[in-house]
Parts: C-alpha cells; sequence; structure tokens
C-alpha cells in the first residue's frame, strides 16, 4: 500500500538529514546516531509526543535537540513517519508494517491528534491486507522479532497466529497457491507458490511456531498425521546439520556449541507438540529426535516421553535408527545402552497393559525380538560393552518372543569374539538363554566346532541335532564312537532308523566298546563334568573313563562334514 503524492526530497548534507524546503528548519531530533533537520508544523501536527517534548523546551531561545535514543525500528521507521508526516509517498508492506506499526505507536500518531493518522491507515491496511495472505501473516510474523514486546502489546503477533489457524482449519489438506509480494510491495504477478501451509509455518521461529501448532491443537480439526507431517518438517529444516551429524554417527560437544541451548529448546519444544495418537508420526522420526535429544542433553522429561513414545512404535523401528550415540561422561560405549534398555522395558510395561488381541501382541513381540537381536549384533562388537548390560538386553525379551534363535547366536559369538579375556562363568552366563533347539542345522553346525563356546552348550548341539536327525528318521552313522560314548554319559543314545525312541538299544558291533568291563559301571556313572571344563580343552569324566583324551575340538569336528566358508560369522 502506498501512502502520499509527493516526491521524496530527503537528503543528507554534512551528517544530517533534512528535506528540501524554502521554509527554514526549527527542529532537530537525534535518533541513535543521525541527526534530523526538521518542521515543527508537519511533524507536531501528527505527532503527539513530539509536541510534549517540544513543550517542555519552551524557555530556550535556540531549538533543543530532542533525543530519541529508544526509537523503535531505528533511522527507517522515523524516516517513514516523518515523511508521512510531510506527505510524501511512503509504501506499506508485510516487511515493513510491523516497524512502521510501532513508530507510529511511540511517536502517538493517533486520531486523537488528527483524522487519518498514521495509526489508523495502518491497521486497515494491517486487517484488510495483511491478515488475508499466508506469506504476509509468515512475513509479519518473521519481522516482530526485534519488536517482540512491543508486537505483543500491539496484538500484531496474536492476530497474526489467531489468522493462520483460522486460515488451516477451514481446510487443512489444503495447497495454497499465492502471488506475495516483495519488499517494495510490487505484485509479482508472473510467481505463484504453491504450498501446503505446513511448510508455510516451518519458516516461524520456534516460539511462534509452538503457538500456532498449540491453537491448530487445540482445535481438534486437525487430523493427528497431518500435525505430525507439519512437526516433521520443521525439524528437519531447523535441525537439518544436526540430522546429518547424527547420521555419520558423529557426536557433538553441546557445551561448546554456541546454539546447543537453541537447539534444545527447539527439540523440548517439539516433543511438547507430538500428538498423543499412535502413529500420528513414524517410529523412525521420534528416535531421530531422541538421537538429537541425547546429543545436545535436553531435559530427562523428554528423554523420557520419547522413550515412551518409541515403546508404543517399537516394532516399526530398524536397528540403524536404534543406534544412538553414548555422549556421557559416565560411559566408554558407542552407543547408548541404557536409553534403548529404558525402551524395552517401557514397551514391556505396555504390552501388559494394552487390550489387543494375543494374535497382534504375539506379533508384536516376536518383530521386537528381532529387533533386539539385531541391535546385540551391532553393540557386540564394542569391547567396552558390559557383560551385564549385554545379558540385560539378551533377557529384555520374553523366551517364547524368540521364535529362532540364529541371531541370538551370531550375536552371542560376535561377543565373544571380541571380548576373549571371558572366563568360563562368564562364558556360561552369557550364553544361559540360547536354546539350542531353536538353532538352524547351519547354525548348529558352526557351533558345534566354535572354540569359543562353553562345552555345556556344544555337548546341547549335538544332542538337539541327535533328537532331531532321530526324529526325521535319519542314520547316525556318522556318529563317531567317541561322540557316541558322550552321549551315553548324559544317557542317551541314538535311536534306531525310523525310531522316534531314544531308549538304549542292543549296539551294534562297531559299538562294542562302549560295553562297561565292569557291570557296575552304567552310563549315569559316566557324567560329563562340564563345570569343571580344564583351560586346555580336553573332557573331564568321572572315572572309570571310557572316552579317549583327545580334544573335544577334535572330536566334534569329526560330527560335521560342513562348509566352512558357507556361514556369516
Amino acid at each position: 500500500m502506498k501512502l502520499g503524492s509527493r516526491p521524496d526530497t530527503f537528503y543528507s548534507s554534512n551528517g544530517a538529514r533534512s528535506i528540501s524546503s524554502e521554509v527554514r528548519t526549527d527542529l532537530i531530533i537525534q535518533v541513535n546516531e543521525t541527526r534530523y533537520l526538521l518542521h515543527k508544523f508537519p511533524l507536531l501536527s501528527k505527532c503527539l509526543k513530539l509536541q510534549r517534548l517540544c513543550s517542555e523546551n519552551t524557555e530556550f531561545s535556540q531549538p533543543r535537540i530532542i533525543e530519541l535514543s529508544d526509537f523503535p525500528g531505528g533511522i527507517k521507521a522515523f524516516e517513514l513517519c516523518a515523511k508521512f508526516c510531510y506527505g510524501i509517498t511512503i509504501t506499506l508492506s508485510a516487511y515493513n508494517i510491523v516497524s512502521a506499526r510501532c513508530a507510529a505507536k511511540y511517536l502517538q500518531m493517533t486520531e486523537e491528534v488528527e483524522k487519518g493518522n498514521l495509526v489508523h491507515k495502518l491497521e486497515v491496511f494491517f486487517n484488510s491486507c495483511i491478515l488475508n495472505g499466508w506469506k504476509d501473516c509468515i512475513v509479519t510474523l518473521q519481522t516482530t522479532k526485534p519488536f517482540q514486546l512491543w508486537s505483543e502489546e500491539l496484538g500484531i503477533t496474536s492476530r497474526c497466529i489467531e489468522s493462520l489457524v483460522s486460515k488451516v482449519l477451514s481446510n487443512p489438506m489444503k495447497v495454497i497457491a499465492h502471488s506475495h509480494s516483495n519488499r517494495n510491495g510490487d505484485i509479482e504477478e508472473t510467481h505463484t507458490t504453491k504450498r501446503w501451509w505446513g511448510e508455510y509455518l516451518s519458516e516461524l521461529r520456534i516460539d511462534l511456531y509452538w503457538r500456532t501448532m498449540a491453537a491448530l491443537k487445540s482445535g481438534g480439526k486437525v487430523p493427528p498425521n497431518l500435525i505430525g507431517a507439519s512437526l516433521k518438517i520443521y525439524t528437519s529444516k531447523w535441525l537439518s546439520k544436526i540430522s546429518r551429524k547424527v547420521e555419520n554417527g558423529s557426536g557433538l560437544n553441546s557445551e561448546s556449541d554456541p546454539s546447543s541451548s537453541n537447539s534444545r529448546l527447539l527439540l523440548e519444544s517439539i516433543i511438547t507438540l507430538l500428538p498423543i495418537e499412535r502413529n500420528a508420526v513414524s517410529c523412525s522420526f521420534l528416535l531421530k529426535l531422541l538421537k538429537s535429544v541425547n546429543i545436545f542433553q535436553a531435559s530427562g522429561s523428554s528423554k523420557l516421553e520419547l522413550a515412551r513414545r518409541v515403546a508404543l512404535q517399537l516394532d516399526e523401528a530398524k536397528v540403524c535408527d536404534l543406534m544412538i550415540p553414548s555422549v556421557t561422561n559416565d560411559s566408554d560405549t558407542i552407543y547408548d545402552l541404557d536409553i534403548f534398555l529404558n525402551i524395552l522395558e517401557q514397551f514391556m510395561l505396555q504390552s501388559q497393559s494394552q487390550q489387543t488381541s494375543s494374535s497382534a501382541l504375539n506379533a508384536s513381540m516376536i518383530k521386537v525380538s528381532k529387533l533386539v537381536d539385531g541391535y546385540l549384533q551391532e553393540i557386540a562388537r564394542d569391547v567396552n560393552v558390559p557383560l551385564s548390560k549385554f545379558i540385560a538386553l539378551i533377557e529384555a525379551v520374553p523366551k517364547l518372543a524368540r521364535l529362532k534363535h540364529d541371531d541370538l547366536y551370531r550375536a552371542i559369538d560376535i561377543y565373544l569374539k571380541s571380548h576373549l579375556d571371558l572366563n568360563k562363568r562368564e562364558r556360561k552366563d552369557l550364553c544361559r538363554t540360547l536354546d539350542c533347539k531353536k538353532l538352524s542345522l547351519e547354525v548348529c553346525m558352526h557351533a558345534a566346532q566354535n572354540e569359543l563356546l562353553p562345552l555345556r552348550v556344544v555337548v546341547q548341539v549335538l544332542f538337539s541335532q541327535q533328537t532331531r536327525a532321530a526324529m526325521a528318521g535319519s542314520q547316525l552313522t556318522r556318529l563317531p564312537s567317541n561322540i557316541k560314548a558322550l552321549l551315553a554319559a548324559k544317557g542317551t543314545t541314538p535311536s534306531p532308523p525310523g525310531s522316534l525312541t531314544t531308549t538304549t538299544r542292543t549296539p551294534r558291533p562297531q559299538d562294542e566298546w562302549l560295553k562297561s568291563p565292569n557291570p557296575s559301571v552304567s552310563s549315569s556313572r559316566m557324567k560329563l563334568v562340564a563345570d569343571d571344563e580344564p583351560a586346555n580343552g580336553s573332557l573331564k569324566v568321572q572315572q572309570p573313563c571310557l572316552i579317549p583324551s583327545r580334544p573335544k575340538r577334535t572330536m566334534f569336528s569329526k560330527l560335521w562334514l560342513m562348509n566352512h566358508s558357507g556361514y556369516e560369522k
């Protein structure tokens, strides 16, 4: 909008600003570092503040300098008001409406002084033009930052937010197309912008965005998934640099980062805006928020709330999203294990309280068990991961949720290779959850020759495979005699082909050496003492010893004819 008709005649001379006129100047005004030589009549006729200031200087013969050091908007805003007083053409737009309105308020250019004064004209322009346009509303809000108190007092901020909210509520799915004004107020007829309202709102600073989104949520008319989509757009835009560093796995020093406090404020504000409905935002987005919260060390309540929200949708997560970098000084681990443990605890608690069908709950549990085993394989390579936390993560999943134990075995195998200093007791504790009956043939073949596994586990693998083969009616002729002795020591002998029983049968000639020379020596006395496994790997059995004294791995290796390269360690 343009006001006035006279050409601009302001000029600078000798460090002062003045106006071309045949009338001698009689008013000196100092705005910041700039001095203006002007005339009383045009200014005092419209500015009540200048009238009062000049009335205080009547005792001086020479004009006194009136200082306006705290003038809102500085020299640009003052000069706009001065030009209006002189009738010089001025251009109003969304880029200068806030500063002009604050300056007019400061100078008290109201209707009480003169009809059709600047305050009235600015209000008409603001209500009829600015509030009706998407882009103009956004630009106006963006320009309120240097005038926050003024804007709140004059209702500029609140009216712009109300206008945006009403536009969204009228049609949440609407895509806005418009021609917007540039800084000179000219209409760009040939350039049309088409954008969704979530993209427009992403241009606001966080305090204004929060107020706008909070108002939208309270209205209850915008679908939760649209609220979530807007939050994702905003977060992606303002935390893009952080997201890239997180994806690259590099940490940030939040103490030395000058923007860390602003980032914490942004993250905590976004979390409070998350819709309560499940699936309003993706689990991947929630975990990215959690990574950023961890890096910038946001409030503990924000972290707990995100962990709770992630737990609600944990069955949708991916292992890569769960690799949250550890940034605390209390842990030397690469990833933050405590956060994931907390998420798992929340998931289990919610699963117990949810009114969900058993089939849906079981499917969710199975997905989470696979997720945990994949996570374990990733963290197992970290030499600083303590055994206690590794076991706690294994046992956080109910036993029935793991239909197969192949992935769990791989995680244990990786951990054993990365932690060669574990003693026998620690290795047994690590493997106690492993169910050999749930291992595939390929994994069993690998486990039978795994030098790092406790002997008890290897024996369990052998028995599991013997039982499986017996149930399938397979021949066991490839079992070496010493392995059969081990089976006999456990009180089990191979069943004949096609039989499902595991009872003792009449030995074949090649089994004759299994017979004890002393009838009093039964298989029950040939008990394997796995807890007393010697360090050199040999087997220790109660006397009389009927098993050739060979290293256990040499004996077990004859059981399996395998292509070792086919197993991915």
